[in-house]
């Protein structure tokens, strides 16, 4: 026997030749019945990788945290200058000059006192 007498059988509009063709489609993954355009668009979705699992979308955004950490290290060498840091150290600075620090559980602890 020859192969392409196996091809037109698969082909062949038979009832054995249309449940063999449903089983290979079933086996290979594809889709079992025929179906619209509008159906096989939901298939297509579905056998897609996932997003979470794509590597254009993990690495989209950049490392914050570790750039963060960088440009923290970088002020501390002097290297890098954040002005909105520099001006919150210097608020802190200007309310230790003024006696207005804070120091946490502080209120507790004279209300404690006075009872």
């Amino acid at each position: 026997m020859r192969f392409y007498k196996y091809c037109d059988l698969a082909n062949a509009n038979t009832n054995y030749a249309n449940r063999i063709k449903m089983l290979s489609n079933r086996i290979f993954g594809e889709v079992v019945r025929p179906t619209n355009e509008k159906s096989m668009r939901v298939v297509k979705m579905f056998s897609e990788e996932p997003l979470y699992k794509k590597e254009n979308v993990i690495n989209y955004y950049p490392r914050h945290i570790e750039t963060g950490l960088l440009m923290k290290k970088l002020r501390e060498y002097g290297l890098f200058r954040d002005e909105h840091q520099d001006f919150i150290d210097e608020m802190r600075r200007l309310k230790a000059l003024r006696g207005k620090v804070f120091v946490k559980g502080e209120k507790k602890r004279k209300a404690k006192s006075i009872i």
